[in-house]
């Protein structure tokens, strides 16, 4: 189709996806995926942790030997307790600065070769991050005016996404869904978010609904940010998803 031609001359069109855990993510991202392969272009998903991410040998030996946190992914039926991210103190706040900087260095080389004509890192016409370089940033305590610089230099370093989507979601819900860190700490990871956001300026938030409806606030606002899905093809995907759960 013409749409297809036209794209591939041109740069991969990012997006990502961040928010707390149990913020439904992987599901829109599934979505957003099959509504651009219907419209006839190719979509290639990047795991920040598993793509992108920096030592993760050394951070999956400090969370299950050092700090005994659970392995694997929690759910409603077996719910674990991980320590990663929820541990603080100012040695891993240190750490974590060197870490997030190696990320971020990673991000960007990412982006940079897949706009690269014939390179081999990732062959799409859009590009989606499950997570991203903001889901480290909001990790920081940026009420604190040092963190809230660094912050802003690393947003700053690394190329932004078309759109970056921010999928808020009540706390206690997202526990439900994916039990794996405290109540306390998915609070305060979602008012750094929000921080986070005031300080860089550059997420589409996406407020708490059900999933359908966050399906087609994703579907319409890409839409408009890519510029490479038929406004038809969209259309006719959130009928048949309204149409199946009226079933």
């Amino acid at each position: 189709m013409t749409m297809r031609a036209d794209q591939e001359n041109k740069r991969p069109k990012f997006v990502s996806f961040s928010g707390i855990d149990g913020a439904g993510k992987s599901t829109q991202i599934r979505q957003l995926c099959a509504a651009i392969e219907q419209a006839g272009l190719r979509c290639s998903v990047v795991s920040f942790w598993d793509d992108v991410a920096r030592f993760k040998t050394l951070r999956e030996g400090a969370s299950h030997v050092i700090f005994k946190g659970d392995k694997g992914i929690g759910t409603p039926e077996a719910p674990i307790s991980r320590r990663d991210k929820n541990v603080r103190s100012w040695m891993m706040t240190l750490l974590r600065l060197c870490i997030y900087l190696a990320d971020a260095v990673s991000t960007r080389a990412l982006m940079k070769r897949a706009q690269r004509p014939g390179t081999d890192v990732v062959i799409a016409d859009v590009i989606i991050f499950d997570r991203f370089i903001y889901d480290e940033l909001a990790n920081l305590r940026l009420e604190n005016a040092v963190m809230r610089t660094y912050a802003r230099m690393i947003a700053g370093f690394v190329p932004k996404s078309d759109i970056s989507f921010l999928l808020d979601a009540d706390p206690v819900q997202a526990l439900a869904r994916k039990p794996e860190y405290p109540l306390e700490f998915l609070q305060f990871s979602r008012k750094s978010y929000f921080a986070l956001n005031e300080i860089i300026g550059c997420m589409t938030i996406i407020a708490p609904m059900s999933i359908c409806e966050a399906e087609q606030e994703i579907l319409g606002r890409a839409e408009t940010a890519l510029s490479v899905a038929p406004a038809q093809e969209i259309r006719n995907r959130q009928e048949h998803l309204v149409a199946s759960v009226l079933k």
